[in-house]
């Protein structure tokens, strides 16, 4: 097991809620602009559960021979969770009002928690996450990267689905995709060759063989009266080489040239990279 580093982390793994407010921001090109969002960031700590912060340019981008993931601008995002949906908006109310003029919101994402824990497409969503002492060796920074050790690298996707061509297939051919079974939640085998299901391709191995999890925390969003159906990806590691490699077999296909099927019926509109530092340092910005 690595080494850690005595050091307070966010909240990344924190038990999954019921509700969740994904927000986006852009900072605005003003001399006080870098002042507010640290002090923000500083005075915060008791009312959030997940503060992000990133490389203006790190934006996360995949081309595929049939599908793209697209890279889109952020550079603060907010992961509010809790298990009512008034505490959400309050927090984020009080949020926005702090950072004033500084920022845009750029995307604003309400998610909830579907029946057994199931995506918008029926399936159950989240099964191959860590638990236990497996969840900080696999979302913490460790040593081996001193500059950022007790934070987490965080992409977040949005994925709008279509539902009516996902409900024209067969529960089978479903099935074959996603690579579990729809109504138990039971995990098909591998393909030998071929095209690979979407948990084949979402499960990373290194060059040992060694496998390499990810903490997921996806939620449902959407509007039936606008047609809008849709999954909030969001996945936190230690490693970043873990998440990109897993969407490039996703995007580019493994064996090369067959993508997840999943993404002839789920187009992701956004795609951003993220670093959450430590608690420790965020209560620090402010003193910079």
């Amino acid at each position: 097991m690595a080494q850690r580093a005595s050091i307070q982390p966010q909240s990344v793994d924190a038990p999954l809620t019921c509700f969740a407010t994904f927000l986006v921001l852009t900072l605005q090109d003003r001399p006080a602009t870098f002042c507010t969002v640290r002090t923000t960031l500083a005075g915060v700590e008791d009312l959030t559960k997940n503060l992000t912060i990133r490389d203006l340019h790190a934006r996360f981008t995949c081309t595929g021979p049939t599908h793209t993931a697209p890279g889109t601008p952020g550079d603060l995002f907010f992961h509010i969770r809790a298990e009512r949906r008034d505490l959400c908006f309050e927090f984020e109310r009080q949020l926005l009002d702090r950072l004033g003029d500084a920022v845009t919101v750029v995307d604003e994402t309400e998610g909830f928690r579907y029946f057994d824990m199931r995506d918008l497409l029926g399936f159950v969503d989240g099964t191959a996450n860590p638990v236990g002492p497996a969840v900080p060796d696999a979302v913490l920074v460790t040593q081996a990267d001193p500059a950022g050790v007790g934070g987490s690298y965080v992409v977040v996707q949005k994925y709008l689905h279509d539902l009516p061509g996902w409900r024209a297939l067969s529960t089978e051919q479903q099935e074959a995709i996603i690579g579990r079974t729809k109504p138990d939640n039971v995990e098909l085998a591998d393909a030998e060759s071929g095209q690979r299901s979407h948990k084949t391709l979402a499960t990373i191995e290194d060059d040992d063989g060694t496998e390499h999890e990810i903490l997921r925390d996806n939620m449902p969003f959407g509007s039936p009266g606008a047609g809008e159906f849709g999954t909030y990806f969001i996945g936190y590691t230690g490693q970043l080489w873990v998440i990109e490699r897993m969407l490039r077999r996703m995007f580019e296909g493994d064996p090369p040239g067959l993508h997840d099927r999943i993404l002839d019926f789920s187009r992701p509109v956004t795609g951003t990279t993220f670093f959450a530092p430590s608690a420790s340092v965020l209560a620090q910005l402010d003193d910079q």
